[in-house]
Order: C-alpha cells, then structure tokens, then sequence
C-alpha cells in the first residue's frame, strides 16, 4: 500500500518529530490511498473520515511520544499520550502536495484512546502550619469548621473529588473527550479548578487564618475506570483510580516549586498551573497569557521540556471567562 514513488512513507525510527501530524484509524488506508491517486492525475481532493491533530515529540523502542489536541476549537487543549509501535499501521504523507505525515493506527486503540477518561489533579496545601502547631493556634474546633466547610463545598462540585489530609487537600476530576461514533461528549471544564481554588484560599482564611496554594495538572490516566474514587467494601481502603501523566506531573511540580523558591528563582505564589493546563484556559482575549512569569520543571512521565505558570490567584480568576458548571 501507498507504494506509489510520490507518496513519503515514513519507517517507525523515522517518523517526523515536533511537525503536525494526523492519527486516522487504518480502515480508512484505502480510502486515502485511492483518493490521493486521483489527486496525482488532477482528481478532486476529497475529506475522509476523520483525523486526529498530533505532533510527534519521541520515538521509543516501543512506543511514540506524542502531544495530542483533542480540542483546538474553543480552547487551546494539548495532552501528552502514548501511542504503542505495536497499535501502528503505517505512517505516510505527500509533502508534494501538502498531505501532512498521517499515522495510520489501530481501530480499536483509536476508538478507546476517546472512549477512555482523563484526569485533571490538583493539591492544595495550606501555608503556615508548622507556625501555627508551635504557636497553638490550631484547635480541634477550627479543624472540624475546616472539615465542614470542605463538606459543603464538594457539595457545590459533585464531578470532583476531595481528598484532606492533614493540611493537604487532593482534588480530582475526570473528563471525557468523545467523538462522533458514540454518546461521549467533551466534558473538560478547568476553569472550575480555579474556582475551587479561590474557594480554598477563603476556607483555609476564615477557618485556620492561614494562606495556601493550590498546583494543577491535567492529562491522560492509565486507568479505564471512569469512577473518580474506589471505596472497598469494608470501608478502609481508598483508591484514587489515577496512575499516570497528570499526577505524576503533580508530584513534579511541587518538588521543583519548593527548590525554585529555596533558590530565590521566583516568589512564593497562589497557584501553580502545569503549562498544558495553563494554556487549555478560556482567558479573555484582552489577557496576555504569553507574558506571565515561568519556570521549567522535569516531567516524570515526558521526555518534552515542560514548564509551569505561577500566579497570584486573582489575576488568573479575574482574566479567565466565564463557564458553566
């Protein structure tokens, strides 16, 4: 197939890195290939099927590294995914005409690769705490009014969980991306994080009189288990049904937050938001989001250079549109 002297095909070592690229299901080869025959005698290039926009970023022994953008129409959504050598057909393109390296992948990989959930985490943690064991200022009254306005907050935001731990609160919400051959719509909503966030921020004020910070990241879940939490039947095990890019990014972040601001690299600040997750924000367009302050981190799961965004939390709350819940 496509072996025609004008199409480019690609080995798997040589497939392009850091170019747009397309994922279609390899039942749609044939379809290609016969339309792009017509297009080399003066045919009519003719849409087919339906394609996914990825750029290739490395190509592993046994898998391809990939930046995937399930949404590049209201918002600027970019994930970090796997693509297995073994779900790959062939990879093929004509640069003649302007056929972008299309990498044609199997059906049933494709379909659950939209059927699956994604995960957005978030810790939020409190500032001060230490001070405040030493100095006597946490009593158990205002621990419980802490527990109870948690309580009626995760009750305002039923599609996220909240995990509290000492002075730390997990927060987790899964989402999907859908497509036209199922029900699944696209339901990745980050703006709501940061309302939480802001939420956090007056809790921990009114409650603790303490600060906190929140850090946020977003991306693909290895589990295909699309409920936020499992409780076991007897109540004492808990799992987060997580394992992946988004958490591992979480852990990540925080590490390198802690170094940056030992090192005097740049302030304490309200909230930290992995660059995917920054730049997947409705802001308004009047907002420069190109201009706030940056610092690098190493992703545990991406060999890509990635960075985070840190903010005080009222400028990222003030500038972002509004979304319904």
């Amino acid at each position: 197939m496509f072996d025609n002297p004008d199409f480019d095909k690609y080995t798997y070592e040589d497939i392009p890195l850091n170019e747009d690229c397309y994922l279609v299901d390899e039942k749609y080869a044939a379809e290609y290939e016969a339309m792009y025959l017509g297009v080399f005698e003066d045919g009519k290039w003719e849409p087919i099927g339906y394609v996914s926009y990825v750029a290739a970023i490395v190509v592993h022994e046994n898998s391809v590294e990939l930046s995937w953008y399930p949404n590049i129409h209201d918002r600027f959504h970019e994930m970090s995914i796997l693509l297995p050598k073994s779900k790959i057909r062939q990879c093929v393109g004509c640069w003649r005409w302007d056929w972008k390296p299309t990498i044609f992948v199997d059906s049933n990989w494709l379909d659950n690769l939209y059927k699956k959930s994604f995960s957005v985490f978030g810790v939020v943690d409190a500032i001060g705490v230490k001070k405040a064991i030493r100095d006597e200022q946490l009593s158990r009254e205002k621990l419980i009014a802490l527990k109870s306005k948690i309580d009626s907050l995760s009750s305002e935001y039923p599609e996220i969980s909240f995990i509290s731990f000492a002075d730390s609160i997990l927060i987790k919400s899964n989402w999907t991306v859908g497509s036209v051959n199922d029900d699944l719509k696209y339901t990745y909503k980050p703006e709501l994080f940061i309302e939480v966030a802001k939420e956090f921020q007056k809790i921990f004020q009114e409650t603790l009189n303490l600060g906190c910070y929140t850090i946020l990241a977003q991306g693909y879940n290895e589990y295909y288990d699309d409920n936020l939490l499992h409780i076991s039947e007897s109540k004492n095990h808990i799992s987060l049904n997580s394992l992946g890019v988004p958490f591992a990014q979480l852990l990540s972040i925080e590490d390198s937050i802690r170094k940056a601001i030992k090192k005097e690299i740049h302030p304490a600040s309200e909230i930290y938001l992995d660059q995917t997750f920054y730049h997947s924000l409705r802001f308004k367009i009047e907002f420069e989001k190109g201009k706030r302050p940056k610092a690098e981190y190493q992703p545990v799961m991406s060999k890509k250079p990635a960075s985070y965004f840190y903010s005080d939390l009222g400028t990222i709350f003030n500038n972002l549109e509004k979304v319904k819940k």
